[in-house]
């Protein structure tokens, strides 16, 4: 670094400096109003080995949520608070108005012992539960997946079937339409009444609706929040 670009660096180092004194001086004032800035590496939208997330313009993706690589998302879906969708080996398809609720994974496989190729497919009009885990699986339409349920490899959730919460889908299991799963393995429990069908429809629209208004918070600047508490 020559006389100039260690001149340069000097300063732009004192105007950093001064920059956050001021900054502590300015939340010292404020007191208990400051709304605090934190610096975060966490990056909600990522490309990954050149594939980039391909989202409609009106799903809302939660700030702390992570969509990375070959992702897909059609329009009216929701990817709640600290889930994850990973689509880096393989790709990832989800369709509109379906919901992936808070802590959730979604995963993918290259290819199983067989070499069949394993990305993971959500129709539209889905629930997926809290902390569910969908690994390189399929769902199709208007399917229900508890709180914590697992599915892994090559499992196939047929339309208006269900499974139930904290339950285990061994690999290449087919789950056909209609029936309710449960267990740890799963096993089928019953038919869905249709009454049950019918709340699995109603709850991809009451996520639909409440992901507006989160996603309407969310966009609220700093400024605003903070002038809001005063």
């Amino acid at each position: 670094m020559g006389t100039l670009g260690r001149a340069i660096f000097t300063v732009g180092k004192w105007i950093r400096g001064t920059g956050q004194a001021m900054d502590r001086l300015g939340s010292t004032i404020q007191g208990g109003l400051r709304v605090e800035e934190q610096v975060s590496r966490h990056r909600t939208i990522m490309n990954i080995f050149e594939k980039e997330p391909r989202i409609h313009r009106d799903v809302f993706v939660a700030p702390s949520a992570a969509v990375i690589g070959d992702v897909e998302i059609g329009h009216g879906s929701s990817i709640w608070y600290g889930s994850i969708l990973r689509g880096d080996v393989n790709s990832i398809h989800i369709g509109s108005g379906t919901n992936i609720q808070d802590n959730s994974l979604v995963h993918v496989a290259k290819t199983n012992f067989s070499g069949k190729v394993l990305p993971t497919i959500i129709g539209s009009n889905v629930t997926v539960g809290h902390s569910a885990v969908l690994h390189a699986c399929t769902i199709e339409d208007e399917a229900f997946v508890g709180m914590g349920a697992t599915l892994l490899d090559g499992v196939v959730v047929e339309k208006h079937s269900m499974v139930g919460a904290g339950s285990l889908v061994k690999q290449n299991t087919r789950i056909p339409s209609g029936e309710v799963w449960v267990g740890n393995p799963a096993k089928f429990l019953r038919k869905l009444t249709e009454e049950e069908i019918a709340f699995i429809a109603q709850s991809a629209t009451n996520y639909i609706n409440l992901a507006q208004v989160h996603a309407a918070e969310n966009a609220k600047s700093l400024t605003r929040l903070s002038l809001r508490r005063c």
